[in-house]
């Protein structure tokens, strides 16, 4: 049998590492740059969004408190809000320029595990639950990611223990974000989504075990690396936007 070599700890750092050289990437070569060293470097970092979704599912599941967990997930959406627009020139109060990439990530991470939750309570109608996530649906649409987020973490946490359906689920709400990419951003770069599918081999390796490492390093570098960007992005070219919704 393969060992599954992989902690949380290990995929966290994989995750941080994409993400990193994707944000710098998206910064210093703004726009949609068809170099291929430069798509090379964004096709890196769809590695960091899946595993980012995969660990707040096994967080939920693993968490000795869930409370606390969505609590320290939310104040890190509030801090990184603020962090992510000044990275990628994006005003502050949403909504000034489009309904795409108004926030970061980490907001439709909080309502992921809020989703999971919800879709748990067995006091809850099948209709309550379908109209509360459409609800969080409608609330993390303006995120990175969108509402495509929540609905992979779904995906994952509601397929726990079955690792083909929750990639097939996870493929199929990437596949949807790809596809609005096509029509209506970039399409190379809507292709560009799908190789979310390379982190498949990686969690398929996960071994259930946190690892070492504390677990603060993401609350703390999240947004200090998207300060460093933002400084980044000042310094290169100015006060202006660098993606969608700057």
């Amino acid at each position: 049998m393969e060992k599954k070599t992989f902690t949380g700890s290990d995929l966290k750092r994989i995750a941080i590492l994409a993400m990193t050289a994707d944000h710098l990437a998206s910064v210093i070569w703004p726009g949609y740059g068809k170099q291929w060293w430069l798509l090379l470097i964004h096709i890196f970092g769809r590695l960091a969004a899946p595993i980012f979704w995969f660990l707040v599912a096994e967080g939920y599941h693993y968490t000795r408190s869930r409370k606390k967990y969505a609590l320290r997930l939310l104040l890190l959406a509030i801090i990184s809000h603020f962090a992510y627009n000044f990275a990628f020139g994006i005003p502050f109060i949403p909504f000034k320029t489009t309904v795409f990439n108004q926030t970061s990530v980490i907001w439709p991470l909080f309502w992921g595990l809020i989703a999971l939750e919800i879709l748990e309570r067995d006091t809850w109608k099948d209709y309550q639950k379908t109209i509360a996530l459409l609800g969080i649906c409608a609330i993390t649409f303006c995120a990175d990611w969108s509402c495509i987020a929540v609905l992979a973490i779904v995906q994952i946490g509601e397929n726990r223990g079955n690792f083909r359906r929750q990639m097939t689920g996870m493929m199929v709400c990437t596949a949807m974000y790809a596809l609005v990419y096509v029509l209506f951003i970039d399409p190379v770069y809507g292709v560009i989504q799908l190789f979310t599918a390379l982190t498949i081999p990686l969690l398929a390796r996960y071994n259930g075990q946190k690892g070492r490492g504390s677990k603060w390093l993401f609350y703390v570098y999240y947004p200090l690396h998207l300060i460093i960007c933002g400084i980044l992005r000042v310094a290169l070219h100015g006060n202006v936007g660098v993606i969608i919704g700057g």
